[in-house]
């Protein structure tokens, strides 16, 4: 059945650029902005103000010549002590929308925008406004870097999301490659649809249940890896600033349980730093081995190294090559 499943992910994957997930043909860039715009700035744009102050301070001390993880460090460095907030995703009842809120964040926010605001930031400009962000938002959240409106089109699961941004040129998939690189067997996929009642677009569409089950079992296919908790200590000194860190879980439901950021501190320590529910803000955490150790639920962690935006994969048939050899 694994195999099975595995096969129609492809077959699936192969159409990510022209379809939906349900196989509806994506709109075009015109239709998907018209669409987007149907909801309000107001919604999808959050937290303007801090947006422009900075980006006007990366602006004036010239970050975009930095190396991209050490860019992402910066901007995450801006967002330090930002309250927690809970299910930022959730904007709307039915349509879906790229979407940024610089006001309260949860770990996948937290690590996405301070990697969009690196991407964005790479590409010269007098004045970057807040639809610059939005497009990098669009690209690295949703399946073949586009979103119609359709709730399904987005990564739901961390550990999909290590292998699309890597199709896509957006982030290399570290983990496997990594000293004691342990694949996770047998793992159920079903948060989503067993917590389906926290997740607004599933509690006022239950049309989307289903579908989203289908998902789930294509995850749970993928050849997922992790380094093992007693692994971690001996790679720390081989991860970099802005790397993406995966927390793996013990537990069914999904691969990871959390995601933050790698940054190495003054101190020379290898650090997690993450939107975090217990502080109920962002923050500079222990060194990742010793977070783990914390967390009996914590089985390790996931690794992607961030890639330069002239490295991003444009070309329909590459992506679409890159997944299925990433896949297997």
């Amino acid at each position: 059945m694994m195999v099975s499943t595995r096969r129609n992910f492809l077959a699936t994957g192969s159409a990510f650029l022209g379809t939906t997930a349900l196989g509806v043909p994506i709109q075009s860039r015109a239709q998907v902005v018209a669409k987007r715009r149907e909801l309000p700035k107001s919604l999808i744009f959050k937290g303007e103000d801090r947006f422009r102050k900075i980006v006007t301070k990366a602006q004036e001390e010239e970050w975009r010549k930095l190396p991209i993880g050490d860019r992402i460090i910066r901007f995450a460095r801006e967002l330090h002590g930002l309250p927690y907030e809970n299910f930022t995703l959730e904007i709307h009842d039915h349509i879906e929308s790229p979407s940024v809120n610089l006001n309260g964040l949860d770990c996948w926010t937290f690590f996405e925008q301070s990697l969009g605001l690196a991407r964005m930031i790479a590409t010269e400009k007098t004045i970057y406004n807040p639809e610059d962000l939005l497009r990098e938002i669009e690209f690295t959240r949703y399946r073949g870097g586009k979103c119609s409106g359709n709730y399904l089109e987005r990564i739901h699961y961390l550990a999909e999301w290590f292998f699309e941004n890597d199709a896509r040129g957006a982030c290399r998939h570290l983990t496997p490659t990594l000293p004691g690189a342990t694949r996770i067997q047998d793992r159920k996929i079903s948060e989503m649809t067993v917590l389906w009642k926290s997740y607004r677009y599933l509690k006022n569409n239950p049309e989307l249940r289903a579908p989203m089950k289908t998902w789930e079992d294509r995850v749970a296919a993928l050849p997922v890896y992790h380094i093992p908790k007693s692994k971690v200590a001996g790679i720390e000194s081989q991860l970099q600033n802005g790397d993406v860190i995966g927390i793996a879980t013990k537990h069914h439901g999904g691969f990871c349980s959390h995601v933050g950021l790698a940054i190495r501190t003054d101190d020379g320590v290898t650090r997690f730093m993450h939107a975090s529910r217990n502080y109920r803000k962002v923050v500079i955490d222990k060194s990742i081995s010793g977070y783990l150790n914390d967390f009996s639920s914590h089985a390790g962690i996931l690794v992607g190294r961030p890639l330069e935006v002239d490295q991003t994969v444009t070309n329909e048939a590459q992506y679409q090559n890159n997944l299925k050899q990433l896949i297997g």
